[in-house]
């Protein structure tokens, strides 16, 4: 009896098993068969009000993650692509079942450029004739910002305002070296390639105050544009409410006409039901931005054969193969390949959001792009950054498109390795070298750098600096003084690098395209993403784990906090000499 009852055990052990992997093979096989692109069955019901809350980062890219265990688990990094959501809005511009839209954001997780990308889309369907309404307990800067764009804005009554103007800090870091004998050595070209400067001193430098002052400005010009045209302003009249702090509560808002009104949500709700012509004891129609877009509305919809390649490179630039976050030479460089030789597509747009990094990676990139531009016209559209590594990989396009908002330039270069040496002296930890020839040591963290060394990647920085300026020099048709002249490792926006020539219009990504379109001489396209994100089978074990870690060091730390722990982990990587934007300040 009991060995029939354990080998029934193990009968029922082995059934369950099965079963259970069963259930799993198909989740997986929804979950891959959904990331590969498949519609949500989402209807869209008449009458219905567009939700946008941005309650997820946005991407100037985000496909559909290809690991059907990240869908399965929920360990999907939740992110919207800006490309997305500027096609959903423009379908719902023509879409006879959205009434209008409801701006219900908190935090907008978005660079200042892709807000003001979104912002003038909704300026567009407000064209149309459709509202736009605007809800939100607390505004912070950009989202009052993105907010600004509505026919009314409404505010929590115990809610607030914050519109004072653009700031940023920096951390310096040069007593904490001395006191602790942990140092950055640091070989630049470029006075304004303040990426080290934090290393080197205790305070700003008088050439990285002027730089950060004047793209400030302008950045800042542009909201107040932006912002005094919608609420009927002069700038002057705006400037003077940022600097007294007249809007930083809802009594003062609405007296200074900045917002409509102070309510709560409910009663905003009945503002909605208003519009939409319907009871205040009926449901209202709304619909999620994430469902619209997930309901195919994220495209727009062609039956052209014609097409229009739009590759991303998107965050800094590493030398290897790179992913969705970081951008790397083997990834781009295929992407451009298969862009080519595709006889359908006709023309290309990089589109280029990116900070910069590796030197090497970028004139890789660059090279591929010189191929490509000589067999099919090519368009660079700038995101939020492409300075410095960013702006190398842009620099010999066709033509290229920036937002006014867009960060560029920064053309320097520099290298930088940890020093050590005055800790390990105080822990009294010793090193002793030995090689085969005089300079075969080279390197270490626990000794200061030799004079030779210093002089050999001092004489490797001077010379990526003056073949980054003469790229720049073929590519923008200009001198290589001209180009040093405005270099330096010097920031400019969008709006700034128009007037120095290094960029040729201002616009977004679909201006770009346009522009592209132009070029190939075709009137009717669809567009082809690039790069096509794929994991190797191994990988799709490693990435649940890695996505938990990310996602609680997210949780604990906040996103912004986070962000500044990936800046800082980001210093640890450096590897080669860096073509690199001096700093971010994050603006809200």
């Amino acid at each position: 009896m009991t060995f029939l009852r354990e080998l029934l055990a193990v009968i029922l052990g082995v059934f369950i098993s099965c079963f259970i992997m069963f259930m799993v093979l198909m989740a997986v096989g929804t979950a891959i068969r959904s990331s590969f692109g498949e519609v949500t069955d989402i209807k869209v019901k008449s009458n219905s009000v567009l939700t946008l809350k941005f309650e997820e980062p946005i991407k100037d890219y985000a496909p559909r993650s290809s690991d059907p265990f990240n869908e399965l688990l929920g360990l999907r990094n939740k992110r919207m692509g800006l490309n997305s959501v500027i096609n959903a809005i423009e379908n719902a511009k023509y879409d006879d079942n959205i009434i209008g839209i409801s701006i219900e954001a908190m935090q907008l997780k978005a660079g200042i450029a892709q807000t003001q990308s979104i912002r003038d889309k909704l300026y567009e369907f407000k064209e149309s004739g459709k509202f736009i309404t605007a809800y939100s307990d607390y505004y912070d800067q950009k989202n009052y910002y993105l907010s600004s764009v509505a026919d009314s804005i409404y505010v929590n009554s115990v809610g607030g305002i914050d519109f004072k103007g653009l700031g940023g800090s920096m951390l310096y870091f040069k007593d904490f070296q001395d006191k602790y004998g942990v140092k950055m050595e640091v070989i630049r070209h470029g006075k304004y390639k303040s990426a080290v400067e934090p290393f080197l001193s205790n305070e700003m430098s008088d050439a990285n105050r002027e730089q950060t002052q004047a793209f400030l400005n302008s950045i800042w010009g542009e909201i107040v544009d932006d912002v005094a045209e919608s609420r009927n302003k002069t700038n002057e009249e705006i400037n003077y409410l940022a600097d007294e702090l007249l809007v930083r509560n809802p009594d003062l808002a609405r007296e200074n006409n900045m917002i409509t009104s102070q309510l709560f949500r409910d009663e905003y709700e009945d503002i909605l039901k208003d519009l939409a012509g319907i009871y205040k004891k009926d449901d209202l129609n709304k619909l999620k931005l994430a469902d619209y877009i997930s309901s195919g509305k994220g495209r727009i919809s062609s039956t052209a054969q014609d097409r229009i390649a739009v590759i991303y490179a998107q965050g800094e630039i590493r030398f290897g193969t790179g992913d969705e976050n970081v951008i790397g030479q083997e990834m781009i460089i295929k992407a451009l390949k298969k862009a080519r030789k595709s006889k359908q597509i006709k023309a290309i747009v990089f589109r280029v959001n990116s900070p910069g990094g590796s030197a090497l990676a970028s004139d890789l990139i660059w090279r591929e792009l010189e191929v490509t531009k000589k067999e099919k016209p090519l368009v660079v559209s700038m995101g939020n950054m492409a300075a410095s590594g960013g702006y190398y990989i842009s620099c010999n396009a066709d033509k290229i498109i920036a937002e006014p908002t867009t960060i560029t330039g920064s053309i320097g270069v520099f290298g930088m390795l940890p020093n050590m040496s005055g800790l390990s002296e105080k822990l009294g930890i010793h090193v002793q070298q030995i090689g085969t020839n005089k300079q075969s040591v080279g390197y270490s963290p626990f000794k200061p750098i030799s004079e030779e060394f210093y002089d050999v990647t001092k004489e490797g920085v001077e010379r990526v600096y003056t073949t980054f300026v003469e790229r720049v020099a073929e590519g923008r048709n200009m001198t290589f003084d001209e180009v040093d002249n405005i270099a330096q490792g010097r920031v400019w926006t969008g709006k700034e690098a128009l007037e120095k020539g290094l960029v040729d219009e201002l616009g977004g990504l679909e201006d770009a395209i346009s522009v592209a379109a132009e070029l190939a001489e075709i009137d009717a396209y669809r567009i082809r993403n690039y790069p096509d994100y794929e994991s190797d089978f191994k990988d799709l074990f490693k990435s649940p784990f890695s996505n938990t870690t990310k996602n609680l060091l997210k949780k604990e730390l906040g996103f912004e906090n986070y962000r500044i722990y990936e800046s800082l982990k980001q210093i640890t990587q450096f590897k080669g000499i860096q073509a690199r934007l001096p700093f971010v300040i994050e603006i809200n």
